[in-house]
């Protein structure tokens, strides 16, 4: 399932941002609660800017392949999505921790420096491969802790939603 907001939305911001947000993940979420909620946040995200979430397909590990060549087969899937204009952020464990209220920061100065994709990936169990971390501008961790990926993505729509309510000043978010 794809989420997707193509129709044209007005932002709330005092501003009109160009920027499309585009999330890349790992495989399927299986799990039908993660589901919904998933596209919960994502429709809340669509109200203040275009959001696409896009499933790269997981690679399955059989007993002639390492966790080296998965990542590889993934990275190559994720890579083949990107554009050459993408500003690409990986999710990663040892990436960059921000607060809710330092990840709207980011994303404020993005949505002013960004002309047209803001790409998020989340990898697969076992992260990303050499060339995709080469391909990424900047990585981003969620929190030190480590998580499913696919909790990860609820996570990360939920901070996404917190953000664009931080920027707006909505009641959402509480310091």
């Amino acid at each position: 399932m794809v989420f997707s907001n193509r129709t044209a939305t007005v932002l709330r911001m005092p501003y009109f941002c160009e920027m499309q947000l585009l999330i890349l993940a790992v495989g399927r979420t299986d799990d039908r609660h993660l589901k919904d909620l998933l596209e919960i946040y994502t429709k809340r995200v669509g109200h203040h800017i275009r959001s696409d979430w896009e499933w790269v397909p997981d690679v399955k590990p059989n007993k002639n392949m390492n966790v080296a060549l998965q990542r590889k087969k993934e990275g190559a899937s994720i890579l083949k999505r990107l554009a050459s204009q993408d500003h690409v952020v990986l999710l990663d464990e040892r990436g960059k921790q921000l607060s809710s209220q330092g990840l709207a920061d980011y994303l404020q100065q993005k949505m002013n420096t960004v002309p047209k994709r803001l790409v998020f990936v989340i990898g697969g169990p076992y992260g990303f491969s050499q060339e995709v971390y080469a391909r990424a501008q900047e990585t981003l961790s969620l929190s030190k802790m480590t998580f499913s990926h696919q909790m990860v993505r609820l996570f990360f729509a939920e901070q996404l939603y917190r953000v664009f309510s931080i920027l707006n000043n909505e009641p959402y978010y509480h310091e």
